[in-house]
């Protein structure tokens, strides 16, 4: 007699149906004692995404004109790493700006009162995150400080290669009360284009990573730029009244987009 794997005939699993609700590799099947060739090959596509979105060129230009509009500086930095191969190795040189750029934003500065709020735009560890949700991010955020009227903002540092503690560096430079850094997300086998939002008070060299906060996963398949942007505009105003950040600072915002679904919840 002929195995499953022989005939072609896949055994699927008996919770096949969560699948619609999650995106997690579950209730694979198997065909045989092998996974369904779908799901190998399913698998490396997911791998091959994950490897492109941390090894991809980032077009640090091409963003900073995305996010460009009137009142909207943009200023483009590097970090202490060379290239993407020395970012990946050295993540030190990640946490620091390069000699040019820190001089860079020195100067600019200088002509600056002290800000509210430092914003800075990275690739990090997935380039596809940087390029396709940053700008929509920010555009949402943007209009919500605006909207408050009272939010002096530093132009924003779209930096190449960066780690996240580079907002402690770049926000004491522009002397801000808070520093905002979106950073794209080491992808996994789920998805490759996640945005992370880290916020640190009072920036300054040598800050722990218990003093700051973070709203992740921040793409269309999980909490969408337009809600994180709301999320952080809570945190980030009540991050400037009580003087604090990190575990000090509780998150008590609820994303209900309704009276409606809170009620539905309550059933």
């Amino acid at each position: 007699m002929k195995t499953a794997a022989e005939t072609g005939h896949v055994q699927f699993d008996p919770w096949q149906s969560l699948r619609k609700i999650t995106a997690a590799r579950i209730a694979l099947g198997r065909s045989g004692g092998s996974l369904p060739t779908r799901e190998v090959l399913e698998f490396r596509l997911a791998h091959a995404l994950a490897r492109d979105a941390v090894l991809s060129p980032f077009d640090a230009e091409a963003l900073a004109g995305d996010m460009r509009a009137p009142g909207v500086e943009v200023l483009v930095a590097e970090s202490a790493a060379r290239d993407r191969s020395e970012f990946l190795q050295r993540p030190d040189f990640g946490r620091r700006l390069a000699p040019a750029s820190r001089a860079l934003l020195v100067e600019r500065s200088a002509s600056l009162p002290p800000v509210d709020l430092a914003i800075i735009v990275s690739d990090g560890l997935s380039t596809l995150a940087a390029m396709t949700q940053a700008a929509p991010l920010l555009a949402e955020l943007l209009a919500l400080l605006r909207e408050e009227g009272d939010w002096k903002l530093a132009p924003i540092v779209v930096a190449r290669h960066a780690r996240v503690a580079l907002q402690d560096e770049v926000g004491d430079i522009f002397r801000a009360k808070i520093s905002l850094l979106l950073l794209g997300e080491r992808p996994g086998l789920g998805n490759a284009d996640s945005l992370g939002a880290y916020f640190t008070f009072a920036p300054a060299i040598g800050r722990a990573d218990a003093e700051r906060n973070c709203v992740s996963n921040i793409r269309p398949g999980g909490l969408a730029p337009a809600e994180a942007a709301r999320k952080l505009h809570s945190l980030l105003s009540e991050s400037r009244r009580l003087g604090r950040s990190g575990i000090a600072l509780k998150d008590e915002h609820l994303l209900l987009p309704s009276a409606a679904k809170a009620k539905a919840l309550e059933k």
